[in-house]
Formats: structure tokens, C-alpha cells, sequence
């Protein structure tokens, strides 16, 4: 999956360090990120270095590590980001989506991770609680109100991934208005008061109809193309398998056998693991 990056390690810890000439640095404009891609076309990507930003008197912000290489973000003008592209050859802004595909695989991690911690500082400048301005902490990832003390930590959606089977037959569905168009699972997200447990029983009957029990614990998976920490589990059918689908929620909802699954593996995501360990199972 996109975390499994080793033996690179992300190191997520906060530090309130500076850039150095090997830093790389992320600039991002309107929830998209800037990538330099390989001229070879190959799907290869890097980033700005710092001796090529440092001209900004902008602040950075430590994100994270890969190894030894730090990630930093800028915050610049719009000006100060025509400047930026002007001067880094074939640079590009790239949606998330982009990065499902682009290697090496600790770079496309480290932009999604990026993005994700970009879209928490862009959406909380300010005090929920009395609209002062947020500062950040010198100590931890957080940020602090210097009026009322508020503290306001990053934001991770807990979310669940639940393949249901019937002996041979996998559950399979497909998303109503979504951009992605491939075949998923049942998803959803934990509720207030929930177990994830409890998430992905409630999940599969609201989408589907279906009772579930043998519910098991697979794996977990961060997701930044999303902001989720996604929880995968499996389980079996308990009784009747006639599916109702909520048409609102899914275009489709279909028991596919295990030898006509047309999902191919991939190294990406926990929803492509999952049905592809079932789908090779016994073989």
C-alpha cells in the first residue's frame, strides 16, 4: 500500500526545524501540489529544493521525514508562486489523484501526507471558538489560540472498509458521483459513540441491506488522498444474501465469484489488498 515505503521511514514527529540545502519544499495552491515530473515521462516526480525557494522570506513549516530528508511548506502569494513555477522547469500542479500513480512510492506518500497536513493549516487560521488567530505550537503539531486557548490538532477521519463474503462470492460495489469508478468495497464513516465495530455493521445495512457476523480485523491503512485512516475488516453474510441497495450511495452492489473478480493487484490502496487477497485465496 502507499505507506509501505520501507526500508524509507516517514517520520511524522513535530520538530520546529529549519531547511537545509537538501530540504525539499512543497508549495501548494488551491488544494493542488507543485511536482517537478521527470522529462523521461516515467511517472517519476520530485520536488523544489530549498536553495531553489529560499529567495522567499515567507516562513516554512516543518512537515515531516523521509529518512533523512526533510518536508517543508510555504505559504507565498500568488505572485510569489507564478515566480516559483517560472523558475522551475516543467513544473506542474497535480491534484491528489495524480499521485496514485506517480513514483517512487515514498515521494508519492510524502505528497499526499502533505497535502493532507496543507489542508488542515489552510482551514484553520483562525479560532473556532473566538475568531482570534491561530499560532502554532513550537513543541507539537498543533496549533494554539493566544486568546482563549484553544488547541486544534490535525484532523483524521476514521473510516472503515468492509469486504462481505458469501463462501466463494465477494461483495463488490461501485460509487454513485464519484470521480473514482472502479469496484470497492462497502465504506463509511465511523459516527460519535461508535465502535468501528458497530461502523461497519450499521455501514453494510444502510448500503446494502445485508446482515453481516464473523466480523475479523485486517489491516489499517492511512489515507491522505482523503484525510481518512481507513479500517479494513472482513466478514460473512448472515442469512439471506439479496442485496438492497441504497441507490443513493452506490450505482452498484453486486456478489461477484472469486475467479470472475476483475480487479487486478496493485500496490496502492487497502480496498485493492483486501479484495485481491480474496480473490487469490486457495489458489
Amino acid at each position: 500500500m502507499i505507506q509501505d515505503i520501507a526500508p524509507s521511514h516517514l517520520d511524522i514527529t513535530y520538530h520546529p526545524y529549519e531547511p537545509d540545502e537538501d530540504s525539499r519544499i512543497l508549495f501548494f495552491r488551491q488544494g493542488e501540489l507543485l511536482v517537478l515530473p521527470s522529462p523521461k515521462n516515467d511517472g517519476e516526480i520530485d520536488f523544489p529544493k530549498y536553495d531553489g525557494a529560499k529567495r522567499f522570506e515567507s516562513g516554512y513549516t516543518y512537515l515531516f521525514s523521509i529518512d533523512r530528508q526533510r518536508f517543508f511548506r510555504v505559504a507565498l502569494t500568488e505572485e510569489e508562486m507564478q515566480t516559483v513555477v517560472k523558475a522551475e522547469k516543467n513544473a506542474v500542479f497535480c491534484r491528489r489523484s495524480y499521485f496514485r500513480t506517480a513514483r517512487p512510492k515514498a515521494l508519492a506518500f510524502a505528497a499526499v501526507t502533505g497535502l493532507h497536513l496543507n489542508g488542515w493549516y489552510e482551514k484553520n487560521r483562525y479560532c473556532g471558538s473566538c475568531q482570534t488567530k491561530l499560532e502554532a505550537d513550537e513543541r507539537e503539531r498543533m496549533l494554539r489560540c493566544p486568546c482563549c486557548g484553544n488547541m486544534v490538532y490535525p484532523r483524521i477521519d476514521p473510516a472503515v472498509i468492509v469486504a462481505v463474503t458469501d463462501q466463494d462470492r465477494l461483495l463488490l460495489t461501485k460509487y454513485r458521483g464519484r470521480e473514482y469508478k472502479n469496484y470497492a468495497l462497502v465504506a463509511g464513516f465511523n459516527e460519535i459513540g461508535e465502535t468501528l465495530e458497530e461502523t461497519a455493521i450499521r455501514e453494510v445495512w444502510e448500503e446494502t441491506g445485508l446482515h453481516i457476523r464473523n466480523l475479523r480485523y485486517y489491516r489499517s491503512q492511512p489515507w491522505g488522498f482523503a484525510d481518512n485512516l481507513l479500517v479494513g475488516f472482513f466478514c460473512d453474510v448472515d442469512g439471506d444474501p439479496s442485496i438492497r441497495m441504497d441507490e443513493e450511495e452506490l450505482a452498484v452492489a453486486e456478489w461477484v465469484k472469486r475467479e470472475e473478480i476483475p480487479v487486478k493487484m496493485e500496490d496502492m490502496s487497502l480496498t485493492n489488498e483486501m479484495i485481491c487477497r480474496f480473490k487469490l485465496d486457495n489458489q
